[in-house]
């Protein structure tokens, strides 16, 4: 089996030590490519720092998270995401909204989610949306965004069928987590209603380890442990899911990656 890790924060602080082993264990794993998520201007350069090392394997997007919305400077974040999806950032984001934390007042996160949708239809790149809730205003944005032709995908989806509905109609992608193999997750039904051509797999790491392996650092190596759970929610062999995310990972950032599994890859210096 393959995969293709949709959503990881490999610049985060807690891979510091040992990014090199956990990309090469991504690898050994069945990884054909990472998406390292920048949520931050200063995340988004560091992330393309290291997308720099593993040409064709690591790739990077550049965002605004809505927890720091408040401190969101169109006239000097703007130009600096522009330049980051010049130089090679396959999608915008992490972004979104998210009142249930509520660190930026909600109308600074509009200001600044909106900000980042039209730079992404300006720019034709996909936007990876963070939300919580905040249900009926992150779909009123999403139909907007996709009415304009601008795509994406829902991270880390966990509902309301309704939201993921709309997302759909755009046009856009869901990505499942690991919550998928919580104990407490009930959302099967939200698997299954996904077409086959829009679903995405991802670590969110260092967040939400999979089971096993609750309440470690999680790492892309373990989206293999997801990918299990969503083929024996969708009646699927483990390589056919494998390979539906692979694919739309690859149609959703239009990335490079072969059709066939590489053969393998070495940091450049």
């Amino acid at each position: 089996m393959r995969f293709i890790d949709s959503h990881t924060h490999l610049a985060d602080a807690a891979f510091a030590a040992d990014s090199s082993e956990v990309i090469g264990r991504a690898r050994d794993a069945g990884a054909a490519a990472l998406v390292c998520v920048g949520e931050s201007i200063a995340q988004a350069q560091a992330s393309r720092a290291l997308a720099a090392r593993y040409p064709g394997f690591v790739f990077f997007t550049a965002g605004v998270h809505p927890h720091d919305a408040a401190q969101f400077d169109p006239i000097r974040d703007l130009p600096a995401l522009e330049r980051l999806l010049a130089d090679g950032a396959v999608a915008v984001g992490e972004c979104g909204l998210d009142s249930h934390y509520d660190h930026s007042p909600m109308l600074l996160q509009r200001r600044a989610f909106a900000a980042q949708l039209e730079i992404a239809g300006r720019c034709g790149k996909p936007v990876i949306v963070h939300t919580r809730d905040a249900v009926d205003d992150t779909a009123a944005m999403i139909a907007e965004a996709g009415a304009a032709g601008v795509g994406g995908v829902l991270h880390c989806f966990t509902g309301p069928s309704s939201l993921a509905e709309t997302a759909l109609l755009a046009g856009w992608y869901i990505s499942f987590s690991g919550i998928v193999t919580f104990k407490k997750w009930d959302g099967d039904e939200l698997v299954r209603m996904v077409p086959p051509d829009r679903i995405l797999a991802e670590s969110d790491a260092p967040y939400l380890a999979p089971v096993p392996n609750r309440s470690k650092r999680n790492e892309p190596s373990w989206v293999a442990l997801t990918v299990a759970r969503l083929a024996a929610v969708r009646g699927l062999d483990l390589a056919e899911m494998g390979e539906l995310v692979v694919q739309n990972a690859v149609r959703c950032f239009n990335l490079p990656v072969p059709p066939t599994s590489h053969s393998g890859f070495a940091a450049s210096a």
